[in-house]
């Protein structure tokens, strides 16, 4: 797995007193202090784009903010611009100490940080970053390197097949993640379309990473290029899957590498299946901790606590300043190492080895874990 300098073992909040030898944690609450509980306002993206946010991030964030003695309050915006901004007007109006946002919107998360800022509240851009915003801080991952991490595994799954004819299902246009992304593939996909030992049939950004777009924007360029196709590049589990549902019906499931991302239950079960070439794992729960520990130190007026654990810098070039920023590393999932993934406790074998999937935990020796 690859990990980024500046992000150590202490990221856990379980191990802090073991693996940092501190006699007390730092994070836990005050002992005898009877002042009200800081409160960290949180507004998740929508439940759609990817199970991460309901399924890990909530109960993640709100675990690690209960164990400080801090108020967690996590809401989620649905995908709606307007629900996202009325969840932090009443946030700002509550006066929470923190708003740790995943916006929807450089627009929409610039409006918010406005506010924020103007009633003196600190914001940590969580996952996403607004461009052109006045956030100061971010929490993510180091998202070049997940693009490459799936060039990397695109390439080999295709072997040596040359002159593969490749379709690029991209993220949303309005994340600055899915541009990330696509630059980090292109630091590797991007010479052998030059020199045509790859030929880019056509890309497409999918808005809102809605699979069901998607999926009709797939097959629609599967259909302009006479149903060929030898390697498909989806941003994204989501996106993976609605490009193997099209794939399925024209009966190339399983003979066209489709790559994915955020080790999702079903694209690791598509993975088992061998519909599906590769995902990349991101640590949730390492985001998720990494994130409250620095709005526990924003919280409770640590500023230099806080500055401390952003160890890295991330350039906004719209507004042209650095970001203090914990970027975190991933990890390039394929069929030979989907255990790792069972043994890290990341997923269950009895959700990831039900039904069509079994023979193939038994092949991998996965429920001997």
């Amino acid at each position: 797995m690859r990990r980024l300098p500046g992000v150590a073992s202490c990221v856990l909040l379980v191990l802090l007193v073991a693996s940092c030898s501190t006699p007390v944690d730092p994070l836990a609450p005050p002992t005898g202090s009877r002042a009200p509980k800081p409160v960290v306002g949180v507004i998740l993206p929508d439940r759609e784009s990817s199970d991460r946010w309901e399924d890990q991030d909530r109960s993640l964030l709100l675990q690690a903010l209960s164990f400080a003695g801090v108020e967690g309050v996590v809401e989620n915006a649905d995908g709606d611009e307007a629900k996202f901004a009325s969840i932090a007007d009443e946030m700002i109006g509550r006066g929470v100490n923190v708003l740790m946002t995943t916006p929807l919107t450089p627009e929409g998360g610039i409006a918010v940080e406005r506010k924020a800022k103007d009633a003196g509240i600190p914001v940590i851009n969580y996952d996403r970053i607004s461009l052109g915003g006045t956030a100061e801080y971010y929490v993510s991952f180091d998202n070049l390197n997940v693009g490459e991490l799936q060039a990397e595994g695109l390439l080999g799954c295709l072997g040596n097949k040359n002159a593969a004819q490749i379709i690029e299902l991209q993220g949303a246009p309005t994340d600055n993640n899915a541009t990330l992304f696509f630059d980090g593939q292109r630091r590797l996909l991007g010479p052998k379309y030059d020199s045509g030992s790859l030929r880019l049939v056509d890309s497409k950004p999918i808005d809102q990473w809605d699979a069901a777009i998607g999926k009709a924007t797939f097959e629609q360029m599967l259909s302009a290029n006479g149903g060929v196709v030898d390697g498909v590049v989806a941003a994204n589990d989501g996106l993976a899957g609605a490009a193997i549902e099209v794939l399925k019906a024209k009966g190339l499931a399983g003979r066209v590498p489709v790559t994915g991302q955020d080790a999702t239950l079903e694209g690791l079960r598509s993975i088992l299946r061998g519909e599906q070439c590769m995902t990349v794992y991101k640590p949730i729960r390492d985001e998720a901790e990494a994130a409250a520990r620095l709005a526990i130190a924003l919280a409770r007026g640590d500023l230099s606590g806080a500055d401390d654990l952003a160890t890295g810098n991330t350039r906004d070039l719209v507004a042209k300043r650095d970001v203090k920023s914990v970027l975190l590393g991933a990890e390039l999932i394929t069929r030979d190492n989907v255990r790792t993934l069972v043994a890290e406790g990341a997923v269950k074998p009895v959700d990831l080895c039900a039904g069509d999937t079994a023979a193939a935990c038994t092949e991998l020796n996965i429920l001997a874990n």
